[in-house]
């Protein structure tokens, strides 16, 4: 990447509520030396929001460009070390600015949930590889603790010579965080795509859709996602559906393939909502199930996603900073090794998962890449949290408040 750039770190679609709350983490937690700018389509918008934000970022210079004004995006990418966008849904606003990164040799980050949208940019990982970009999506709630979960349990597998890592399941054991207004456009957008498209459909449904090397990996028919209840005997619970599994997987697994499948090659990744070992743990988990499936269902059909839409939120919505502040996640990452080892990894954060955390998994990332360059791998193109930015961002989110911890399960 050429040097002395004029920013680096763009916050592009800083006016949006979770872009507020990044730039928001940004002026508190960086260093003061740190150059970011403020990017958006509105200037006005972006002086309101400016002054709103805390002291240190007064001075923040602003960047006009619209996600469909090509030449504004490489020029702002051409200014810049690293775009961190919050402008999504990313099929529909993503793909030209991913393009100008890429021209310009820019890192970029994400919040996408979109397996359409890595799918149409991972074919120009080589492209990007070679101009020196990392293209690092998903460095929010999706997917940042099941990626570097993971990665954390290989590193230490790895440690102790235990073995290639095989069975391994992230098992949510608590949360509590607000539907994300974003997140609920992206799900419609893909619902949109995957009912005219059977190619979007296949590919959603697809387990490796997002691997490197298709050809390379299994046909998947043993990994697919949990769509009901049921009681896992290996983790001596019930378990149901994990929202953002569908997602979440395909990432795991694409670090898997860009790290030439160095998790192991047998490596089995499933996601799941732990619903417990008590009389109501099944009904639980069936509630959760039916609500899932009636979410999908409704925003499938005209009728009911109208009636849906005067419930849900919308984009640029959230809540309120007092029940942003209350929201929490935990969970655990089982795995078994080649060896027989087992581990369970732990991770965790305070905070609403898609607003307060997502703002600080979010703003360690784009500092990691903009500041810790020398500690990064030397490695570019279409990546992930873990391929990306592994152990240097897992010290900055421990650093940040997050919990990443690994013990060997005596089980």
């Amino acid at each position: 990447m050429p040097e002395n750039r004029t920013h680096d770190i763009v916050v592009f679609g800083a006016t949006g509520f979770v872009g507020k709350l990044l730039a928001g983490y940004l002026a508190e937690h960086a260093p003061s030396d740190t150059k970011i700018a403020l990017g958006g389509r509105s200037k006005e918008k972006l002086e309101k929001t400016r002054a709103d934000l805390p002291q240190a970022a007064r001075d923040w210079p602003l960047v006009v460009a619209d996600s469909s004004d090509a030449e504004a995006l490489a020029a702002m990418a051409r200014d810049t070390q690293v775009v961190a966008t919050t402008v999504g849904p990313y099929r529909k606003y993503g793909k030209a600015l991913v393009d100008a990164c890429i021209e310009a040799g820019t890192d970029y980050c994400d919040l996408t949930g979109e397996v359409l949208f890595v799918n149409q940019t991972k074919e120009r990982h080589d492209e990007a590889a070679q101009n020196g970009a990392r293209i690092v999506h998903s460095v929010g709630f999706d997917s940042i603790p099941s990626d570097l979960g993971v990665y954390l349990l290989y590193e230490t597998a790895k440690q102790d010579d235990a073995g290639d890592l095989e069975d391994t399941k992230l098992v949510v054991t608590a949360m509590k965080g607000a539907p994300s207004g974003g997140t609920i456009d992206s799900m419609k957008v893909t619902i949109d795509e995957v009912t005219k498209d059977k190619a979007s459909r296949r590919t959603v449904g697809d387990p490796y859709a997002l691997s490197l090397d298709r050809s390379a990996e299994p046909d998947g028919r043993d990994e697919g996602d949990r769509r009901g209840v049921g009681r896992d005997e290996d983790l001596g619970q019930w378990v149901g559906p994990f929202v953002m599994a569908t997602y979440n997987t395909r990432i795991v697994r694409r670090s898997n393939s860009l790290l030439d499948h160095a998790y192991g090659r047998n490596f089995r990744y499933q996601e799941v909502t732990g619903m417990g070992t008590g009389p109501l743990a099944p009904a639980k988990g069936a509630a959760l199930a039916g609500g899932l499936g009636a979410l999908a269902g409704g925003l499938a059909f005209p009728l009911t996603r109208k009636v849906l839409d005067r419930v849900l939120p919308d984009p640029g919505q959230g809540p309120s900073e007092e029940a942003r502040r209350k929201g929490f996640f935990k969970m655990k990452i089982h795995t078994r090794t080649s060896s027989g080892a087992r581990y369970v990894a732990r991770v965790a954060a305070q905070g609403d998962p898609g607003y307060n955390a997502t703002a600080v998994m979010m703003g360690e990332s784009a500092l990691c890449l903009a500041l810790d360059r020398d500690k990064l791998p030397d490695r570019a193109g279409v990546l992930t949290p873990a391929t990306a930015m592994n152990g240097a961002l897992i010290d900055r989110l421990k650093a940040a408040g997050m919990t990443f911890e690994v013990e060997r399960d005596p089980a």
